[in-house]
């Protein structure tokens, strides 16, 4: 049986972290095997353009906890925001190639899977001009910065500057622009996942403050015609999975982040279940409860709310529903891992449902917006049950 905590702490990723059982040979993907047509990403449900860029930023001031040899600590951030044309730009790719086969190789995908998936954002066009709220985004163990881009291009579309955090060894596959190709070093057993959870989290932590840090104050971000300028006054995280563990304890940490969200992660590594939180908290969850979040409400000082998305499974908050069946997961998993994994939601529902919500709380609590949606049930959104309100 796969177990409520594996779950909640599955990587963005996901498959793996359930320790699934291997494709047999002649189950291998092969190329012959890659989608027929290509699979797009909902777009954005403002037509406005969306520019990305990807940046490779390096933090002096810590060692990498992971690294097997002594050095800063270095990561791969992907940033999308407002931009002022589609112009000649292409549309982004969804990762690079390597990246790609190291992630279908572990989710047991079919080979040329995710590079069928088509994203909206143009790479590299020029951001709109103005400071940008900005939300720092974090990934699921062993997962990678694209997990959430449909959520990202949304955020970006309606004014937000969004940097996705590749967390550098815990993610599948991290591609730095020198050609190395960095993998995940957490082990593959959800067993022995207790041992180096705290570890994780301060490591994703870090991460998380040193690009805002990056983005907001240290006038470090890389000067290039075009790039997106982010306000230090309008800052808020949010992962899955385990990224949502961390974004927890990064407004644990850090005053600049006014807001935090958790897209289904059990809140690991971290003193914020006996301490709770002072400032806003939104959960949305696949599960009805899990412990840490009865031990988070107990707590929670700060507004928060608990949804959960009935029929959502614990991948339903990324992009990876939309590549499943083109990618052929229904043949190659387990019914149980493939039910946990994405529930019954359809795809677009459920990629409704988390950009409804996301933007609906980061619009109140980073633009001080009207938020009727996270008051009470909305027929509008009938499976979205409210398990707990505070504020």
């Amino acid at each position: 049986m796969i177990r409520r905590r594996s779950l909640l702490a599955a990587a963005g990723a996901g498959a793996a972290a359930l320790t699934l059982p291997a494709r047999s040979a002649s189950a291998a993907p092969s190329a012959s095997a890659a989608p027929a047509r290509s699979i797009d990403l909902p777009r954005p449900t403002l037509d406005r353009p969306v520019g990305t860029v990807a940046l490779h930023l390096v933090d002096r001031a810590r060692q990498d906890p992971f690294a097997p040899t002594p050095g800063p600590r270095e990561l791969m951030v992907q940033l999308w925001y407002p931009a002022l044309d589609r112009g000649e730009y292409a549309r982004a790719p969804y990762t690079t190639p390597r990246v790609a086969a190291a992630f279908e190789t572990m989710l047991q995908l079919d080979a040329g899977t995710l590079a069928a998936v088509r994203p909206t954002a143009r790479a590299g066009a020029p951001a709109a001009p103005g400071a940008l709220p900005l939300l720092v985004l974090g990934h699921g163990r062993k997962g990678g910065r694209s997990n959430c881009t449909a959520l990202a291009e949304e955020l970006a579309a309606h004014g937000y500057l969004v940097a996705s955090v590749d967390h550098t060894y815990d993610a599948a596959a991290v591609e730095f622009p020198d050609g190395r190709l960095v993998r995940s070093v957490l082990a593959d057993d959800p067993a022995d996942w207790g041992a180096t959870e705290h570890k994780e989290i301060a490591a994703r932590v870090g991460d998380l403050r040193f690009v805002a840090t990056v983005l907001t104050e240290r006038g470090e971000l890389p000067r290039r015609p075009g790039l997106p300028y982010a306000d230090g006054g309008r800052i808020g995280v949010l992962g899955h999975s385990m990224g949502g563990a961390a974004a927890a304890e990064a407004v644990r940490q850090d005053d600049r982040f006014v807001a935090g969200l958790d897209l289904d992660g059990g809140l690991f590594g971290s003193p914020v279940p006996e301490l709770g939180l002072d400032r806003p908290f939104l959960l949305l969850t696949s599960l009805a409860d899990h412990d840490t979040w009865q031990r988070w409400r107990d707590h929670q000082r700060g507004w928060a709310r608990q949804l959960r998305f009935l029929g959502a499974g614990h991948l339903s908050f990324t992009d990876l529903p939309h590549a499943a069946v083109p990618g052929g997961l229904p043949q190659h998993l387990p019914a149980e891992a493939y039910a946990a994994l994405f529930g019954t939601l359809a795809p677009d529902r459920a990629t409704e449902l988390t950009r409804g919500y996301t933007r609906a709380y980061f619009d109140h609590f980073l633009r001080h917006r009207p938020a009727r949606l996270l008051d009470s049930p909305s027929p509008r959104f009938p499976e979205v049950e409210f398990r707990w309100s505070r504020g």
